[in-house]
């Protein structure tokens, strides 16, 4: 009888360690965005394997792989037509919990490309290429195998590498949802108290400007400035900023998604720019959604992107091999190039900054007038144009470009309405064809600079070569002339060249 008190009791004894060092396991593991690094190789769904040697760095969390909708549903209020749902599957991978900084960049590159000026600040101002050079000079830094082979323009992704790396996009919307099928990982969009944007627009605010008690997060701070990363709450994964401060770099191509499911998909084979993804510190929150897609030439930088470091958690298999990306004319390569300045104009800022550029330049003038005219009272006009923007409408417009063939460059002007082009723009954009041409943007503004207008422009005039744009903040004042003089030439374009023909 003792004995079998006793081997009931050890028995017992027994599964309270065990029950201990399962609570013991669950808190070293934590939430899927704690999950520690450098166990053993296992084996995943997907049949790749892990690599229990690499010592992942601090700050970096585990996000373990599964499948999601990418894109947006139908309903869901200021989605674009290139956020199609379908199904996605990611494996495992690591993602930094922060922005990556200005002080991590210069550590390693020994330059600092930002607009703003910080150690703790998001890195931004730095291209699609000189994000994939940091990538390799900090795995090479670290002893690890550089993930990109750069050649030209041309890169390729060696996938078994285990080294430091852009997100694809499907890894990053996967990582912002957090598991959620919101517009935003959290419940309600973000405020300004929860997210660093253009916080004087929280989501829908377009649908109530004059009725804002219907909203659920009310007009906050805009600062207009990036913040320390980090300065916010993380989303359920661990990861902070993600909506919000800086846009942040992809792997991929932008392109068209597919119909079918897929499994690690690595972006469009194919195309003319790179996508980033998040918003930044002057976006909208209707463009910090987790489906919404922006994207820029990879050789240029905005100072409202950044970047965010991954690493496998996984080993992959073979290349990505360096897509294509094509391109149209250069702006200022060639003697004789024909210019036209097009722009539409409401309450006569931007046509003041295209005459302008038109005397600087003998260009032609063309002005952008819709058939149907907006109204010339001020509270109208904005929901008018945020109801045509809603609708993605294109109006009718009054006026033509005879022989746009004629052209290789066209100088387009517009206001920033809520944060993109006016619709009578977008039916501009859509009458004629950009292929080979180059397009330069300039907009006036009230305090957001461009929005998302230049990623509207480059997604109706994909086959256009998009050069340096220019804001100018309402009329531009007395610099004016002296900032144009200095855009015209950043694009190599000068008076003696564009005199009209």
């Amino acid at each position: 009888m003792k004995r079998t008190v006793f081997f009931l009791l050890t028995f017992l004894l027994s599964l309270t360690f065990i029950g201990c060092g399962r609570e013991q396991a669950a808190e070293n593991t934590g939430s899927p965005g704690e999950h520690t690094a450098g166990s053993e190789s296992e084996e995943t769904a997907s049949g790749k394997t892990g690599t229990a040697s690499a010592e992942v760095p601090e700050n970096f969390v585990l996000i373990e792989g599964g499948t999601f909708q990418m894109g947006s549903p139908e309903t869901e209020a200021w989605r674009s037509e290139d956020e199609s749902q379908h199904s996605v599957t990611v494996s495992d991978f690591y993602m930094s919990r922060y922005e990556l900084t200005q002080a991590e960049y210069e550590a390693v590159m020994g330059e600092n490309p930002s607009s703003f000026s910080g150690g703790d600040l998001p890195v931004e101002n730095v291209t699609w290429l000189e994000a994939v050079a940091y990538c390799n000079a900090r795995s090479e830094q670290e002893g690890l195998t550089p993930v990109y082979e750069v050649s030209g323009q041309s890169v390729s992704w060696d996938r078994s590498a285990d080294g430091y790396r852009l997100p694809t996009e499907a890894e990053w919307e996967y990582a912002c949802r957090a598991g959620t099928e919101m517009p935003f990982y959290m419940e309600n969009s973000p405020s300004a108290e929860e997210a660093n944007y253009y916080g004087h627009y929280p989501y829908m605010i377009e649908e109530n400007y004059f009725s804002q008690g219907n909203l659920t997060v009310q007009p906050g701070e805009y600062r207009q400035t990036t913040v320390s990363v980090g300065s916010f709450g993380a989303n359920p994964f661990g990861l902070y900023d993600m909506h919000g401060n800086v846009g942040e770099w992809t792997w991929d191509i932008y392109g068209e998604y597919p119909a079918d499911g897929q499994t690690d998909p690595t972006g469009a084979e194919n195309g003319t720019r790179r996508v980033y993804r998040g918003g930044g510190w002057n976006d909208f929150a209707k463009n910090m959604r987790c489906a919404y897609r922006a994207m820029l030439d990879q050789e240029k930088g905005s100072f409202n992107v950044g970047i965010r470091l991954v690493r496998n958690a996984v080993a992959g298999n073979g290349n990505v091999e360096g897509a294509v990306l094509e391109a149209g004319a250069d702006a200022g390569s060639a003697e004789g190039n024909r210019v036209l300045i097009a722009y539409f104009s409401w309450g006569g800022n931007t046509r003041g900054i295209a005459e302008e550029i038109a005397g600087q330049t003998g260009a032609d003038l063309f002005e952008i007038t819709p058939v149907n005219p907006y109204s010339e009272d001020y509270n109208t006009v904005l929901d008018e144009a945020q109801r045509d923007q809603n609708e993605q409408a294109r109006p009718e417009l009054a006026a033509h470009v005879e022989h746009m063939e004629d052209y290789d460059i066209v100088i387009l002007g517009y206001p920033n309405w809520w944060a993109s082009i006016p619709m009578p723009v977008a039916s501009f954009l859509e009458e004629y064809d950009f292929t080979g041409k180059t397009i330069l943007p300039f907009c006036s503004h009230g305090g957001g600079r461009f929005g998302q207008s230049l990623t509207a422009i480059a997604k109706l005039a994909p086959d256009a070569e998009m050069g340096e744009a220019l804001s100018v903040h309402y009329a531009g004042g007395s610099s004016l002339g002296d900032d144009i003089s200095a855009w015209l030439e950043e694009n190599g374009i000068t008076a003696d060249k564009n005199e009209k023909q």
